[in-house]
């Protein structure tokens, strides 16, 4: 899809080109933002429209950026050498290029956040027979990852209390009984990384989501946004799993998922900021050329104070996320307090600039269509999508307490 101020017939101009002056980030990095841009534009932009509206079904999964993404090497980006770039910086460009697949379509950011961030970086923890076996084909875009820790009954806690989906172990392996909840791609995926119960303790399982016994995917869930980005039940009925699909060591799988949600928090957030930054520029386009009482109405103060405003928030949002990146690149799993920031702030930001937006073009920025000529609005779409981010991947009130546990430690926020 393309943008302007009122017929959005091109993109609008990409503000955060004259206001951001990427300081932090290594070159490599500003190379992989140009390459994904370029891709974003030319393979994932012309099915936007149709992936951020239609209703959501299997046969909508956007099978064609999909593939496009792997073609041009995108799922490559967050893996070492031995499968994927090898780059020095990997979750610094793979936040980048969440943000620059997020600014042209919210879902095929969540798409890629979850096959790569979440499924990928946990079973880039696995056992050298499941990489080979799965990770060599996800970075191809062979197979589809998904990753499933929420349930009916738990979502943020992630306790072993809360948990209720177990394996039992048996001599070939385990057999798992429950039922996870909201699990991206699951309608189309080749396998999901279960977290569950094993004893006292929780562990993560691959499970192989074709041809295994006793598994179960329920139809897609209807959303408010996000539509393109597929989630469904996921049920197990005694499903039996070989010993050799156990990712990492048996009763580590709560380190191992808190990791990779970290991880995937920082995804999140530079969603986010591709959110805001869309519909920043589409709000700076039309204030530039729509007149109202003789004047455009980025001559009225109010509009000039509020985009400074919002300005400053999005190069605060951009230096979080990307400095909770190149902690992660540094050696530390858990970045915190940055990552918590980092998903809370942009997440907010991408909200607020979304209703700011909308607002500032009026009766167009509520339209997802003009019924006159036809010509498709983006702003609605923003703005529906924008709201997840503040709620999945630890919900911002979470993230909020982990920034006041650093504060005061948790002896006081427990």
């Amino acid at each position: 899809m393309t943008v302007s101020n009122d017929a959005q017939s091109k993109w609008p101009t990409r503000q955060a080109d004259l206001l951001f002056h990427d300081l932090l980030l290594p070159t490599e990095t500003q190379q992989v933002r140009r390459r994904v841009r370029e891709v974003a534009e030319r393979e994932v932009a012309p099915h936007a429209t149709l992936i951020g509206t239609r209703e959501e079904a299997v046969e909508s999964f956007p099978w064609q950026p999909f593939r496009a993404l792997a073609k041009h090497g995108l799922f490559a980006i967050p893996f070492d050498a031995e499968y994927g770039e090898g780059l020095t910086y990997r979750a610094a460009a793979t936040a980048t290029a969440v943000e620059e697949l997020a600014y042209v379509s919210s879902s095929m950011a969540a798409i890629y956040d979850v096959h790569c961030i979440l499924a990928g970086h946990a079973l880039a923890r696995g056992s050298h027979t499941l990489k080979e076996r799965w990770l060599r084909p996800l970075v191809a875009g062979e197979v589809v990852g998904a990753f499933a820790t929420t349930e009916p009954n738990a979502s943020s806690d992630l306790s072993t209390e809360a948990i209720e989906t177990h394996a039992e172990e048996t001599a070939e392996g385990f057999v798992i009984s429950g039922r996870k909840r909201f699990i991206t791609n699951s309608p189309v995926a080749d396998f999901v990384i279960v977290l569950c119960r094993t004893g006292t303790r929780l562990s993560l399982i691959l499970v192989p989501l074709k041809g295994t016994a006793g598994v179960r995917v329920g139809p897609p869930d209807k959303k408010l946004g996000n539509r393109g980005q597929l989630t469904a039940d996921v049920f197990f009925d005694r499903a039996p799993v070989a010993r050799e699909q156990l990712v990492g060591e048996l009763g580590q799988g709560l380190r191992i998922a808190l990791a990779t949600l970290t991880y995937g928090r920082i995804g999140i957030a530079a969603a986010g900021v591709g959110l805001a930054q869309a519909a920043f520029d589409i709000a700076a386009a039309h204030l530039q050329k729509r007149r109202a009482f003789g004047k455009r109405l980025g001559e009225f103060q109010h509009w000039q104070f509020k985009m400074a405003e919002r300005a400053t928030e999005l190069e605060n949002a951009r230096n979080l996320y990307q400095k909770a990146a190149l902690r992660l690149d540094g050696g530390e799993p858990f970045p915190e307090p940055e990552a918590a920031m980092a998903k809370h702030y942009g997440t907010t930001l991408a909200v607020e600039m979304a209703r700011d937006a909308v607002q500032a073009l009026g009766g167009y920025g509520f339209l997802r269509e003009l019924g006159a000529d036809g010509t498709p609005y983006r702003l609605e779409e923003i703005y529906r999508d924008a709201k997840i981010g503040e709620i999945y991947e630890g919900a911002n009130e979470i993230q909020k307490w982990i920034i006041a546990r650093t504060i005061f430690g948790r002896d006081v926020t427990g």
